[in-house]
């Protein structure tokens, strides 16, 4: 069936219709995948189970898939990339509906892999996918496995409709994206897909992303000591006390980053580029670990930039500092700090100018979906936008579904506003394949 252009109400009308019959289809798939485990902890990951449970959905659908392994296209990279992670057996998903050469394309990008559950309690398995007042829950649910089924929705509402776009419709459901991955989208684009506009449908809340933040994340270590010393000698030197100072310099750059002036998706944002303390260890308060003063200290710390920030010349004059503080200070002068970066890659932000056709086509389409305009922003977070807008020039933008808990336990996603997501995202296409 051809397309031909519509106003806007009438356009998500056509939305509406083509996704809510599809709505238990829709349920199942989101409570299947995650109730399988796609958990990643580098350098390995689990994804290809759940990319199976997606790709069979699709045929269900019409829908012809490919399932790929990513190592083989990054090894013919020239830029020796991703050299600490392992990929044989990991895959990414990819679909494609071909439009008619008329108008623009879009590509439909989100990722399959978790983080782990974590050591903390949940109230059911995180892998359970149970249905309670209008959420689905367990691990992944947010980020993103809902996201994931938005876009199947527009693929199989499509084909289900017999429906053909004016420009190409791309999918890669991709590997690798947590921990500061980027492996399975940079293989996807190395692989030659292209676009005119690109959507990842990470958890937005249905607010609109139209930027998002670099980032470094970084252990600082200190190792001291001597295992012979406890029990043993009068003196016991400890790293853990003096790292009361180590935090002291960490707060002073909290609050130094506090005060950087914002400007474009970030402006009003009272604390634009946090910085972070994500873990701090020394001992384990673990029944199985003795009694004893700990030799090694780590601060897990995570730095956040604006787009716009050259992040290159902000950790050189961090690190200078931590230099000068640790000099200074009468323990770590004796035991010095290591600056230990935890990604191979600096995680690259981006934006989209307000005015830019593809925010414009995206707001309208959200804003028929819901009946209300949607926020326009800055993500709280990277991902891979930045490296398929920066690498890549493809204009990107996250719009996804509503819910809580992404990293932590009793993740769950709003199922209504995962179909929500699903009717904006097939709005913008259906205009934004006509323009």
């Amino acid at each position: 069936m051809k397309l031909t252009k519509q106003p806007a109400r009438e356009v998500a009308h056509e939305a509406r219709k083509l996704i809510r019959p599809l709505r238990a289809h829709l349920r199942r798939l989101l409570q299947e995948l995650i109730r399988t485990n796609s958990v990643a902890i580098p350098p390995e990951g689990n994804e290809t189970p759940a990319q199976c449970v997606l790709k069979d959905f699709l045929h269900e659908f019409g829908i012809r898939t490919e399932l790929y392994e990513i190592g083989p296209i990054l090894a013919r990279d020239s830029r020796p990339l991703f050299q600490r992670r392992h990929f044989s057996g990991r895959k990414n998903l990819s679909a494609w509906i071909e439009g008619r050469g008329t108008g623009k394309s879009l590509l439909l990008n989100g990722h399959m892999d978790t983080v782990p559950p974590g050591k903390s309690n949940w109230s059911a398995s995180p892998w359970s996918g149970h249905f309670r007042n209008g959420r689905v829950h367990g691990l992944g649910a947010f980020d993103m496995k809902g996201g994931l089924v938005a876009h199947a929705a527009v693929l199989c509402a499509l084909k289900r409709a017999n429906l053909r776009l004016g420009g190409d419709l791309f999918f890669e459901s991709v590997i690798d994206e947590e921990w500061g991955g980027g492996a399975g989208t940079y293989a996807a684009l190395l692989r030659g897909v292209t676009a005119d506009a690109c959507v990842i449908s990470e958890g937005t809340q249905l607010d609109i992303y139209r930027a998002t933040r670099g980032g470094v994340i970084v252990d600082l270590v200190v190792e001291a000591g001597d295992p012979t010393a406890y029990f043993s000698k009068s003196e016991v030197i400890s790293p853990a006390i003096p790292f009361g100072r180590l935090l002291g310099w960490v707060d002073s750059w909290a609050k130094r980053r506090s005060s950087v002036q914002t400007q474009g998706a970030y402006a009003g944002i009272s604390d634009p580029t946090p910085v972070q303390v994500l873990a701090v260890e020394a001992n384990r308060l673990d029944p199985e670990v003795p009694l004893s003063v700990p030799m090694r200290a780590t601060l897990r710390v995570y730095f956040q930039f604006l787009p716009n920030e050259n992040i290159d010349a902000i950790v050189e004059e961090i690190t200078k500092s931590l230099h000068s503080f640790g000099a200074a200070d009468p323990f770590f002068s004796k035991h010095p700090i290591q600056w230990k970066p935890l990604l191979e890659l600096t995680l690259q932000g981006h934006e989209v100018p307000a005015e830019h056709p593809w925010v414009e086509c995206m707001a309208k389409s959200a804003a028929d979906a819901s009946g209300s305009a949607p926020i326009v922003t800055g993500a709280p977070y990277p991902c891979d936008a930045g490296l398929v807008q920066r690498r890549f020039g493809i204009p990107t933008l996250l719009f996804g579904p509503s819910g809580a808990g992404a990293h932590n336990p009793n993740e769950y996603v709003e199922f209504d506003s995962v179909i929500l997501a699903a009717e904006a995202i097939l709005g913008a296409a259906l205009t934004w394949a006509s323009a």
